[in-house]
C-alpha cells in the first residue's frame, strides 16, 4: 500500500486560509496532514475546494480536534478585536 492509499478526507474548505489554519492545528498535534487542491484553490477560489486529508489511523482524533476548534468560544477575529481594544484603552 502506498502512502496515498491510506488517506482520508476529513474536511473541505473553500478558503485557503481556513484550510491552512486547520492543517496547522493538526500538524501541531503531531499528525501527518495533506492538503489536496491548495494551489488550485488559490488560483480560482470559486471553482475549487481544498481537501484536508489525514492518515486513516488518525481520522477519529483529527475529526475530534477539528470539531473542538469549530466549537471554540473565541475566534481569531474576536481575540484580535479584544487585543486592539485593550491597546486603545491603554493609550
Amino acid at each position: 500500500m502506498s502512502e496515498q492509499d491510506d488517506l482520508v478526507t476529513i474536511a473541505t474548505f473553500p478558503e485557503p486560509m481556513e484550510a491552512n489554519m486547520a492543517r496547522s492545528a493538526l500538524e501541531a498535534a503531531g499528525m501527518d496532514v495533506f492538503l489536496q487542491g491548495e494551489t488550485a484553490n488559490s488560483m480560482i477560489p470559486v471553482a475549487f475546494v481544498s481537501q484536508l486529508q489525514v492518515r486513516a489511523r488518525d481520522e477519529a482524533e483529527a475529526r475530534k480536534l477539528l470539531d473542538a476548534l469549530d466549537n471554540a468560544p473565541e475566534s481569531l477575529q474576536t481575540v484580535t478585536a479584544a487585543e486592539l481594544a485593550a491597546e486603545d484603552a491603554a493609550k
